[in-house]
């Protein structure tokens, strides 16, 4: 097989995100890959506020305006439609990326091998516009729990001195794909499910991947700060429909990929926080009642969407179920 190239476009999303964008283009700007170009392909979903002139100032290969919030995944598929690079970056406006971020992990992927499909550097936390650097560990990939959860690895790496270790799957915050990968893992031509709006899509993408065949790594020497502005802690905080997506997506996410086998041995653990989730949103969180709704209203294409997943799955349960923890 012929080498890859070494092209990459940065897909950048923006709703509401001027306060950010100064500091993430300016650290995108720095950004150099040996042997190929970065390009940015920018997406503004209907911001009220500069960021779409922001945006614009930092002269994207494309720039495509949306007339109404179509959420993160629809967004990112936009972006992976209007290039053609042989990776992609999906990067979010509150993240700063240190120099060398693109590059190291382009490079970790081509030492891995083609079966590693996507690869995230380390974040740290930060806070501010200006992304000031907090000493905290953010993510350094995903990992997924029985419980039917998926986290943040926020743990260092025991393969630290390797500089490399295989992950679940990585954080869509500044996540690099290949782009063979995202096109194998297209269900009715969308590389991220769109029906997830918002939250859990890169954990979607991530285990459909992994169904597929795909691997993750985390890329030690790829450096970059993330302002998380979304929290357990702040969850009554947030707007309603977030929080009903949140639920939502819970559900689909099992829904969609998690096999029978998995799902028989994960149930002492599934069930409990089930109930506990359906008892909040019957008493403290009745806003997130409409995903149940939801839910129920889609079965037909959420059954269709399981079926193409399933049919297409190269690794068992019993193969996955090393990741769950």
């Amino acid at each position: 097989m012929a080498a890859m190239g070494r092209d990459v476009a940065v897909v950048l999303i923006a709703w509401n995100s001027a306060g950010y964008l100064p500091r993430c283009l300016q650290s995108l700007a720095a950004q150099k890959v040996d042997g190929g170009t970065v390009r940015l392909i920018a997406i503004d979903n209907a911001s009220a506020d500069d960021s779409a002139r922001l945006l614009e100032n930092a002269h994207p290969e494309r720039m495509i305006r949306n007339g109404a919030n179509w959420g993160f995944a629809a967004a990112a598929n936009q972006g992976i439609a209007a290039s053609s690079s042989d990776y992609v970056l999906f990067l979010n406006p509150d993240v700063r990326l240190h120099e060398g971020y693109i590059e190291n992990c382009v490079r970790a992927l081509e030492a891995a091998g083609e079966r590693f499909g996507s690869a995230t550097g380390t974040l740290y936390r930060a806070s501010g516009f200006e992304m000031t650097p907090l000493p905290e560990l953010d993510s350094r990939g995903i990992r997924m729990t029985r419980s039917g959860r998926h986290l943040d690895i926020t743990t260092p790496s025991p393969e630290r001195a390797r500089g490399w270790e295989e992950v679940f799957g990585v954080s869509g915050a500044a996540g690099v794909f290949r782009r063979s990968c995202l096109e194998d893992v297209a269900i009715e031509g969308q590389p991220f499910d769109e029906s997830f709006f918002a939250y859990r899509e890169d954990a979607d993408l991530a285990w459909r991947a992994r169904l597929f065949g795909w691997r993750s790594l985390w890329a030690g020497d790829a450096i970059g700060w993330h302002v998380r502005r979304v929290t357990p802690e702040v969850r009554h905080k947030l707007p309603p429909e977030i929080n009903m997506h949140s639920v939502k997506n819970r559900f689909l996410l099992r829904l969609k990929n998690q096999g029978p086998r998995l799902a028989l041995a994960h149930a002492p653990w599934e069930l409990p926080r089930d109930l506990a989730v359906l008892a909040a949103t019957l008493t403290i969180e009745r806003s997130s009642l409409p995903a149940w709704r939801w839910l129920w209203q889609h079965r037909a294409e959420i059954a269709r969407r399981r079926a193409r997943i399933q049919s297409r799955r190269r690794v068992s349960d019993t193969e996955l179920a090393r990741w769950f923890q």
